[in-house]
């Protein structure tokens, strides 16, 4: 899927302003895109700079949310009736050499994964939102990455959902 040019400027403009949750009501979208992986309807939304995902009884949200301080956890995991959740996220600050590779990779990633959704904001071709998910096991998994030029820094997530 080649990435989306995006017309919107960034509403997270900084790694430490997002945030995580769980259950969030969907949030107005840059772009939507829905899938069927493994027979699971998997909704992968891209906001400013953020992102949600809809998966059976999963809806994960990061992004900059009203009221909610930033700060991702580096792990998370919840039961949900017959699933398991476990989300992971990093946050990278990238030599100014390093940078512009690490991006140009996140972008042929999602350039050929054939389940990605991403875009590429304005002014930067360095200012990418990706999602990209995979069936894993008995579920599913899905990697995001948002990448900051201003800071040359890249927040990583993967997330795993697993029938029990």
């Amino acid at each position: 899927m080649s990435g989306i040019a995006l017309s919107a400027p960034y509403l997270d403009t900084d790694a430490d302003q997002l945030s995580f949750a769980l259950g969030h009501p969907a949030r107005e979208a840059l772009a939507v895109r829905d899938l069927t992986v493994g027979g699971f309807h998997v909704q992968l939304r891209l906001l400013g700079a953020s992102h949600q995902v809809f998966v059976g009884p999963v809806g994960e949200t990061v992004a900059c949310l009203p009221g909610v301080e930033g700060g991702l956890p580096t792990a998370a995991e919840r039961c949900f009736d017959d699933w398991t959740y476990r989300f992971s996220a990093r946050v990278r600050r990238c030599a100014p050499e390093d940078f512009g590779a690490r991006v140009a990779r996140i972008r042929s990633v999602s350039e050929d994964h054939p389940r990605a959704l991403y875009g590429v904001f304005p002014g930067s071709p360095e200012a990418v939102t990706a999602l990209t998910v995979e069936r894993e096991g008995t579920g599913l998994g899905w990697r995001t990455w948002h990448t900051y030029p201003q800071s040359r820094r890249i927040v990583a997530t993967h997330t795993w959902l697993e029938a029990r």
